[in-house]
């Protein structure tokens, strides 16, 4: 396990994900783990650490890798492993959670051969009859793996039987469900076309089935969460994206649209799977560009659909540029009536996010009339205000001032009250969150018991820092201070950890606890040694946390006496009597 944390160097390994930018003895960037625009996210090469300011993210090179790609400790003690070109490390063991994973990833890759060798067979041809009426190519069928679910209630799964598959293992890969009798199961997914979701590491890791013609049913149906697959955090087609040597990424609605620009030579198209654009998807995408272009249907709930994207990939820094269509209600419907060519110069000619929402501006008011125009200004003015580049919004002020035929020094007062206002809830808002932290300290848990004893929270921080730094000081601190004595729940759950391992010798350096800490007490972890980086304390400095921490022990006996009747005061006081005697 040493030679493997030896051969995965925090910083390396975090720079394949995170643009980092080294400052002295440190690096930093913007998080993967939560939407900014200014990096909190700090690499520590000195302690093989990171740890975020922003969202409280932190740990080791093996927690970084767990949050980053979804994978239990095993899996991601085994992807390292494979990044250095080594072999599993002896000491470490599969348990059950991983294990699961892994059949449940070999099952999906079963099952999707099965579905694509049944839109070969005759019992198929309905579902490559669609596929072909689409205007598929048996070459992109193939290339995305597409495939065909038999229309039965069990052919499916009695094949992953033969296969060896359990019931069990089929129920966890969300692929059958249970009759509403309770006796038995049923196939998932049933005549319907099969798109499969592969990972960005080729791993099958769920299914979307659409249905043909006027069948009955919701149009897709998708997996559902499994072990190996969160519609939130995955996105289709960005195994195929992230390789393209076109400039960014074009972001659709669907499957068959993202289909149906790559075969049109467009391979930078991904979609999401069945839900809106999340948080944790748009910060995946702007880990692999930093352009994208929004091509989503001209309908209503396309339009919706743009304006959350836009609100979600701008919180991430990407650049964003959104399509006009006309003529068509989406990409795979314009590629069919106006060619490959004629998209490609729409995708060119793509507005940007400011463009969009001020085309939706003019669409949403009649500025031929004062009311219009006024309505349209307060509107317009608010969102030039989000622009930081003041240049921009210079541009945009002028643009609109001369066609509008207004003042330009009007629009200008009227943007100079909306910075003004944006300003003030800014300060608003730190201040705010000034007040919260000073509760809550550095903490970025949602911690009542915390917060009701700051003050032994305080001391029991400190205290674990010592110890991590000085873990030769264990002896001392053990025959002072017993884990129950710890005041807070989190505190005493690290500490249980640290006090085990040292009493058994073993080391508590911060990339040896990511096999007996979760993601979370890493981040904790990673938090309180980073903060006392550069002091040194004294076996004193620990006696001081100590003292302080078994001070709440009296305090309680206090409040304990005080609420006591006055026969049982009685009996305290004869109790205090005798043990002096």
């Amino acid at each position: 396990m040493q030679e493997l944390k030896t051969y995965s160097d925090i910083e390396q390994v975090i720079s394949s994900y995170v643009q980092l930018r080294r400052r002295g003895r440190i690096a930093t960037g913007l998080c993967p783990f939560h939407s900014e625009k200014s990096p909190s996210f700090t690499v520590y090469p000195e302690n093989q650490s990171f740890y975020c300011f922003g969202c409280g993210a932190g740990g080791d090179v093996i927690t970084f890798i767990r949050r980053i790609e979804n994978l239990e400790y095993v899996e991601a003690v085994r992807f390292l492993a494979q990044r250095a070109g080594m072999s599993m490390p002896e000491d470490v063991q599969d348990d059950r959670t991983a294990r699961l994973k892994a059949r449940v990833l070999e099952l999906n890759r079963t099952l999707a051969r099965y579905f694509h060798e049944c839109l070969k067979q005759p019992s198929g041809r309905a579902g490559l009859d669609y596929l072909h009426r689409r205007g598929l190519t048996n070459r992109t069928i193939t290339r995305f793996g597409l495939g065909f679910a038999p229309n039965s209630w069990e052919d499916a799964s009695k094949y992953l039987r033969s296969k060896g598959f359990s019931q069990e293992e089929m129920l966890a890969a969300a692929v059958v469900a249970q009759r509403s009798s309770g006796n038995g199961y049923y196939d998932q997914f049933r005549n319907r076309v099969i798109f499969p979701i592969i990972d960005l590491r080729g791993n099958v890791v769920g299914f979307g089935g659409r249905i043909m013609g006027d069948e009955r049913g919701p149009k897709y149906l998708n997996s559902g969460d499994t072990p190996v697959f969160k519609k939130s955090r995955n996105l289709f087609a960005l195994n195929f994206a992230k390789a393209s040597k076109r400039g960014g990424l074009l972001l659709c609605e669907g499957y068959m649209d993202v289909i149906s620009v790559h075969q049109a030579g467009f391979d930078n198209a991904i979609a999401t799977l069945g839900t809106a654009l999340t948080a944790e998807q748009a910060r995946l995408i702007a880990q692999y560009t930093d352009r994208v272009t929004l091509s989503y249907d001209s309908d209503g709930a396309g339009q919706t659909a743009t304006q959350r994207a836009v609100g979600l990939l701008s919180e991430t820094g990407v650049k964003i540029r959104v399509l006009s269509m006309s003529g068509a209600k989406d990409p795979d419907e314009y590629i069919k009536k106006f060619g490959a060519e004629r998209f490609g110069l729409l995708i060119e000619g793509a507005s940007n996010a400011t463009e969009f929402e001020i085309g939706k501006l003019k669409k949403k008011y009649d500025t031929n009339t004062a009311d219009g125009k006024v309505a349209f200004l307060k509107e317009f003015t608010a969102l030039l205000a989000r622009i930081p580049n003041p240049v921009e919004r210079d541009v945009y002020l002028s643009k609109i001032a001369g066609e509008l035929q207004v003042e330009r020094q009007a629009i200008a007062a009227q943007l100079q009250h909306e910075l003004r206002r944006a300003a003030k809830k800014r300060r608003q808002d730190a201040s705010d969150l000034k007040v919260y932290s000073e509760v809550k300290t550095a903490s970025h848990t949602q911690d009542i018991q915390r917060a009701r004893n700051i003050r032994y929270a305080l001391a029991e921080d400190k205290l674990l820092a010592i110890l991590l730094k000085n873990p030769d000081y264990y002896e001392h601190i053990a025959a002072r201070i017993e884990i129950a004595q710890f005041v807070t729940d989190r505190n005493r759950a690290i500490a249980q950890v640290l006090f085990t391992r040292l009493a058994n010798r073993l080391p508590v350096e911060l990339p040896m606890l990511s096999a007996d800490l979760s993601i979370e007490q890493m981040g904790v972890v990673s938090e309180l040694l980073n903060s006392v980086s550069g002091i040194v304390f004294g076996l004193e400095d620990a006696d001081a946390y100590i003292d302080t921490i078994l001070s709440k022990q009296t305090e309680r006996s206090q409040d304990e006496v005080a609420a006591m009747s006055d026969d049982d005061l009685k009996a305290y006081i004869a109790s205090l009597a005798s043990k002096k005697k």
